[in-house]
Protein backbone atom coordinates (compact mmCIF):
# COMPACT_ATOMS: atom_id res chain seq x y z
CA UNK A 1 0.00 0.00 0.00
CA UNK A 2 1.55 3.55 -0.82
CA UNK A 3 1.01 6.15 1.36
CA UNK A 4 1.33 9.71 1.67
CA UNK A 5 1.53 11.66 5.31
CA UNK A 6 1.55 15.22 4.93
CA UNK A 7 2.91 16.99 8.21
CA UNK A 8 5.41 13.81 8.23
CA UNK A 9 7.58 15.92 10.86
CA UNK A 10 4.90 16.90 13.37
CA UNK A 11 4.01 14.69 16.33
CA UNK A 12 1.56 12.12 15.15
CA UNK A 13 2.92 12.53 11.12
CA UNK A 14 5.94 11.24 12.51
CA UNK A 15 4.83 8.87 14.62
CA UNK A 16 2.78 7.69 11.57
CA UNK A 17 5.60 7.54 9.27
CA UNK A 18 7.73 5.12 11.88
CA UNK A 19 3.89 2.88 12.39
CA UNK A 20 3.42 2.64 8.35
CA UNK A 21 7.18 2.16 7.35
CA UNK A 22 7.72 -1.00 10.23
CA UNK A 23 4.57 -2.28 8.76
CA UNK A 24 5.72 -2.64 5.13
CA UNK A 25 3.80 0.25 3.54
CA UNK A 26 5.36 2.31 0.54
CA UNK A 27 5.64 6.06 3.21
CA UNK A 28 5.73 9.40 1.07
CA UNK A 29 6.32 12.29 3.21
CA UNK A 30 4.79 16.23 2.40
CA UNK A 31 6.09 18.97 4.89
CA UNK A 32 7.18 22.49 5.45
CA UNK A 33 10.51 21.34 6.90
CA UNK A 34 13.03 20.21 4.05
CA UNK A 35 14.34 16.36 4.78
CA UNK A 36 16.74 14.33 2.37
CA UNK A 37 14.63 11.62 1.90
CA UNK A 38 14.37 10.76 -1.89
CA UNK A 39 10.43 9.66 -0.85
CA UNK A 40 9.26 13.69 0.35
CA UNK A 41 8.06 16.63 -1.11
CA UNK A 42 8.70 19.77 0.18
CA UNK A 43 5.58 22.22 0.82
CA UNK A 44 5.91 26.38 0.63
CA UNK A 45 5.09 27.02 4.01
CA UNK A 46 2.97 30.57 2.86
CA UNK A 47 2.33 29.07 -0.78
CA UNK A 48 1.28 26.23 -0.37
CA UNK A 49 0.83 23.08 -3.41
CA UNK A 50 0.17 19.62 -3.23
CA UNK A 51 -0.73 18.76 -7.06
CA UNK A 52 2.57 17.48 -7.55
CA UNK A 53 2.38 14.74 -4.99
CA UNK A 54 -0.64 13.70 -6.69
CA UNK A 55 0.28 13.72 -10.35
CA UNK A 56 3.51 11.83 -9.86
CA UNK A 57 2.15 9.15 -7.99
CA UNK A 58 -1.23 7.33 -6.96
CA UNK A 59 -1.71 6.90 -3.22
CA UNK A 60 -4.01 4.81 -1.93
CA UNK A 61 -4.00 6.65 1.26
CA UNK A 62 -3.10 10.09 2.09
CA UNK A 63 -3.06 11.08 6.24
CA UNK A 64 -3.17 15.31 6.78
CA UNK A 65 -1.48 15.65 9.84
CA UNK A 66 -0.33 19.05 9.42
CA UNK A 67 -2.22 22.42 9.98
CA UNK A 68 -1.78 24.58 13.62
CA UNK A 69 -2.70 23.26 16.92
CA UNK A 70 -3.22 25.85 19.40
CA UNK A 71 -5.61 26.93 20.47
CA UNK A 72 -4.35 30.47 21.45
CA UNK A 73 -2.50 31.03 18.12
CA UNK A 74 -5.70 31.01 16.35
CA UNK A 75 -7.05 33.93 18.47
CA UNK A 76 -3.94 35.85 18.11
CA UNK A 77 -3.93 34.87 14.11
CA UNK A 78 -7.35 33.71 12.85
CA UNK A 79 -6.36 34.08 9.39
CA UNK A 80 -3.39 31.74 9.44
CA UNK A 81 -4.87 29.28 11.34
CA UNK A 82 -7.74 29.62 8.70
CA UNK A 83 -5.38 28.91 5.85
CA UNK A 84 -3.65 26.43 7.79
CA UNK A 85 -6.67 24.72 8.76
CA UNK A 86 -9.53 25.16 6.01
CA UNK A 87 -7.44 26.67 2.80
CA UNK A 88 -4.29 23.96 2.95
CA UNK A 89 -6.69 21.30 3.35
CA UNK A 90 -9.34 22.31 0.33
CA UNK A 91 -5.75 22.08 -1.80
CA UNK A 92 -5.44 18.80 -1.08
CA UNK A 93 -8.78 17.97 -1.71
CA UNK A 94 -8.71 19.33 -5.39
CA UNK A 95 -5.75 17.92 -5.66
CA UNK A 96 -6.86 14.53 -4.78
CA UNK A 97 -9.52 15.28 -7.36
CA UNK A 98 -7.82 16.07 -10.01
CA UNK A 99 -5.18 13.87 -9.76
CA UNK A 100 -6.00 11.46 -7.45
CA UNK A 101 -9.58 10.47 -6.89
CA UNK A 102 -9.27 6.74 -5.48
CA UNK A 103 -7.39 7.77 -2.63
CA UNK A 104 -8.48 7.76 0.65
CA UNK A 105 -8.07 10.76 2.45
CA UNK A 106 -7.99 11.31 6.18
CA UNK A 107 -8.15 14.33 7.72
CA UNK A 108 -6.82 15.37 11.97
CA UNK A 109 -9.80 17.15 13.22
CA UNK A 110 -10.21 18.10 16.67
CA UNK A 111 -12.41 17.66 19.80
CA UNK A 112 -12.63 21.15 19.74
CA UNK A 113 -15.27 21.78 16.99
CA UNK A 114 -17.29 20.29 20.22
CA UNK A 115 -17.00 23.12 22.60
CA UNK A 116 -18.94 22.93 26.14
CA UNK A 117 -21.16 19.86 25.45
CA UNK A 118 -24.33 19.78 27.34
CA UNK A 119 -24.19 15.89 27.50
CA UNK A 120 -21.63 13.36 28.49
CA UNK A 121 -20.21 11.32 27.08
CA UNK A 122 -19.44 13.12 23.55
CA UNK A 123 -20.92 11.49 20.25
CA UNK A 124 -20.45 12.59 16.54
CA UNK A 125 -23.69 13.92 16.18
CA UNK A 126 -23.54 16.00 18.77
CA UNK A 127 -23.94 19.78 18.68
CA UNK A 128 -20.83 21.68 17.77
CA UNK A 129 -20.31 24.89 19.38
CA UNK A 130 -16.42 25.64 19.54
CA UNK A 131 -15.15 28.08 21.26
CA UNK A 132 -12.12 29.24 19.39
CA UNK A 133 -11.35 30.19 15.79
CA UNK A 134 -9.57 27.08 15.72
CA UNK A 135 -12.80 24.76 16.79
CA UNK A 136 -14.27 26.91 13.98
CA UNK A 137 -11.56 26.23 11.20
CA UNK A 138 -11.43 21.93 12.16
CA UNK A 139 -15.09 21.80 12.11
CA UNK A 140 -14.94 23.96 8.54
CA UNK A 141 -12.41 21.56 7.68
CA UNK A 142 -15.02 18.51 7.96
CA UNK A 143 -17.25 20.14 6.05
CA UNK A 144 -15.06 20.49 3.06
CA UNK A 145 -14.78 16.83 3.32
CA UNK A 146 -18.20 16.10 3.06
CA UNK A 147 -18.41 18.12 0.80
CA UNK A 148 -15.92 16.90 -1.85
CA UNK A 149 -17.37 13.40 -0.81
CA UNK A 150 -20.77 14.37 -1.45
CA UNK A 151 -19.86 16.19 -4.73
CA UNK A 152 -16.81 15.09 -5.90
CA UNK A 153 -17.24 11.51 -5.32
CA UNK A 154 -13.77 11.02 -3.16
CA UNK A 155 -13.32 9.04 -0.21
CA UNK A 156 -12.97 10.94 3.14
CA UNK A 157 -12.76 11.08 6.65
CA UNK A 158 -12.11 12.96 9.74
CA UNK A 159 -10.77 12.20 13.30
CA UNK A 160 -11.54 14.27 15.69
CA UNK A 161 -8.91 13.79 18.18
CA UNK A 162 -9.80 14.84 22.26
CA UNK A 163 -6.10 14.78 24.10
CA UNK A 164 -3.34 13.27 22.35
CA UNK A 165 -0.07 12.69 23.73
CA UNK A 166 3.45 11.01 23.75
CA UNK A 167 6.88 11.24 22.55
CA UNK A 168 7.05 14.07 20.77
CA UNK A 169 4.82 16.23 21.97
CA UNK A 170 5.90 19.32 22.79
CA UNK A 171 2.72 20.96 23.68
CA UNK A 172 -1.09 21.04 26.09
CA UNK A 173 -0.84 20.00 29.66
CA UNK A 174 2.07 17.43 29.97
CA UNK A 175 4.86 19.55 28.20
CA UNK A 176 3.75 22.48 30.37
CA UNK A 177 3.61 20.34 33.26
CA UNK A 178 7.54 19.37 32.02
CA UNK A 179 8.46 22.80 31.25
CA UNK A 180 7.25 24.72 34.54
CA UNK A 181 8.53 21.49 37.26
CA UNK A 182 12.61 21.82 35.89
CA UNK A 183 12.55 25.54 37.59
CA UNK A 184 9.85 25.81 40.20
CA UNK A 185 8.64 23.69 43.51
CA UNK A 186 5.18 25.04 42.79
CA UNK A 187 3.77 23.86 39.57
CA UNK A 188 1.01 26.39 38.64
CA UNK A 189 -1.96 25.50 36.39
CA UNK A 190 -4.72 27.59 34.88
CA UNK A 191 -8.25 26.76 36.24
CA UNK A 192 -9.47 24.74 38.90
CA UNK A 193 -8.31 21.30 38.27
CA UNK A 194 -11.58 19.33 38.12
CA UNK A 195 -11.52 20.27 34.37
CA UNK A 196 -11.87 16.54 32.37
CA UNK A 197 -10.39 15.50 29.61
CA UNK A 198 -9.95 12.16 27.47
CA UNK A 199 -6.72 11.45 27.22
CA UNK A 200 -5.62 8.79 24.22
CA UNK A 201 -1.62 7.82 23.75
CA UNK A 202 -0.12 8.29 20.52
CA UNK A 203 0.01 4.33 20.16
CA UNK A 204 -3.43 3.91 20.91
CA UNK A 205 -4.27 6.66 18.44
CA UNK A 206 -2.16 5.00 15.60
CA UNK A 207 -4.13 1.94 16.22
CA UNK A 208 -7.70 3.66 15.51
CA UNK A 209 -6.21 5.71 12.27
CA UNK A 210 -4.79 1.65 10.94
CA UNK A 211 -8.21 0.52 11.57
CA UNK A 212 -10.13 3.58 10.02
CA UNK A 213 -8.18 2.85 7.35
CA UNK A 214 -9.08 -0.77 6.62
CA UNK A 215 -12.86 -0.61 7.77
CA UNK A 216 -14.05 3.04 7.39
CA UNK A 217 -16.79 3.84 4.53
CA UNK A 218 -14.57 6.91 3.73
CA UNK A 219 -18.18 8.54 3.23
CA UNK A 220 -17.15 12.02 4.46
CA UNK A 221 -17.10 9.81 7.90
CA UNK A 222 -16.66 11.08 11.38
CA UNK A 223 -14.91 9.12 14.28
CA UNK A 224 -14.06 10.20 17.60
CA UNK A 225 -10.65 9.18 18.58
CA UNK A 226 -10.18 8.97 22.22
CA UNK A 227 -10.27 6.22 25.13
CA UNK A 228 -14.03 6.91 26.56
CA UNK A 229 -11.76 7.56 29.90
CA UNK A 230 -12.53 10.91 31.69
CA UNK A 231 -9.86 11.91 34.16
CA UNK A 232 -9.60 15.36 35.40
CA UNK A 233 -6.68 18.13 35.07
CA UNK A 234 -6.19 17.48 38.59
CA UNK A 235 -5.75 13.72 38.35
CA UNK A 236 -3.73 13.92 35.20
CA UNK A 237 -1.20 16.43 36.71
CA UNK A 238 -0.79 14.60 40.05
CA UNK A 239 0.26 10.94 37.90
CA UNK A 240 2.62 13.27 35.74
CA UNK A 241 4.42 15.03 38.54
CA UNK A 242 4.66 11.54 40.96
CA UNK A 243 6.56 9.97 37.24
CA UNK A 244 8.84 13.17 37.08
CA UNK A 245 9.54 15.00 39.96
CA UNK A 246 7.59 13.82 42.91
CA UNK A 247 9.17 16.44 45.25
CA UNK A 248 7.26 19.27 43.19
CA UNK A 249 4.10 20.73 44.53
CA UNK A 250 0.55 21.61 42.20
CA UNK A 251 -1.29 24.59 42.13
CA UNK A 252 -4.91 25.74 40.40
CA UNK A 253 -4.57 29.58 39.59
CA UNK A 254 -8.60 29.51 39.27
CA UNK A 255 -8.66 31.05 35.79
CA UNK A 256 -10.49 29.99 32.68
CA UNK A 257 -8.07 30.10 29.82
CA UNK A 258 -9.76 31.73 26.52
CA UNK A 259 -11.08 28.39 24.03
CA UNK A 260 -10.73 25.99 27.00
CA UNK A 261 -13.89 23.88 27.58
CA UNK A 262 -15.01 22.31 30.74
CA UNK A 263 -15.50 18.69 30.28
CA UNK A 264 -15.20 16.05 27.68
CA UNK A 265 -15.49 12.40 27.18
CA UNK A 266 -16.07 10.76 24.03
CA UNK A 267 -17.99 8.16 22.97
CA UNK A 268 -16.33 6.31 21.00
CA UNK A 269 -18.47 3.41 19.85
CA UNK A 270 -17.74 4.16 16.54
CA UNK A 271 -14.15 2.73 16.71
CA UNK A 272 -14.89 0.10 19.11
CA UNK A 273 -17.14 -1.55 16.61
CA UNK A 274 -14.07 -1.27 14.11
CA UNK A 275 -12.24 -3.23 17.10
CA UNK A 276 -10.56 -0.93 18.84
CA UNK A 277 -8.97 -1.80 22.34
CA UNK A 278 -7.32 0.41 24.59
CA UNK A 279 -3.50 -0.45 25.22
CA UNK A 280 -2.24 2.00 27.01
CA UNK A 281 -3.69 3.39 30.85
CA UNK A 282 -2.66 7.16 31.60
CA UNK A 283 -0.09 5.79 33.85
CA UNK A 284 1.67 3.66 31.70
CA UNK A 285 1.41 6.58 28.37
CA UNK A 286 2.86 9.05 31.16
CA UNK A 287 5.51 6.93 32.06
CA UNK A 288 6.64 6.17 28.47
CA UNK A 289 6.31 10.34 28.22
CA UNK A 290 8.54 10.90 30.99
CA UNK A 291 11.33 8.75 29.87
CA UNK A 292 11.31 10.69 26.79
CA UNK A 293 11.31 13.95 28.65
CA UNK A 294 14.27 12.81 30.41
CA UNK A 295 16.12 12.28 27.39
CA UNK A 296 16.13 15.82 26.61
CA UNK A 297 17.67 17.22 29.30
Amino acid sequence: MKILIIGSSGFIGSHCVDYFSNKGFEVWEADVNASQKEKFYKIERHNSDFSAAFKENKFDVCINASGSAHVGFSFENPSQDFELNVVNVQKILVAIRDYNSNCKFINFSSAAVYGNPKVLPIAENSICKPLSPYGFHKLQSELLLTEYHKFFGLHTCSLRVFSAYGPGLRKQLFWDLYQKAIDNEIVSLFGSGTETRDFIYIDDLIQILDLVIHHSSFQGSIYNVASNTETTIAQAAKVFIKEFSPQKKLAFNGETKIGDPNNWVADITGIIQMGFQKTFSLEEGIKKYVLWLKELK
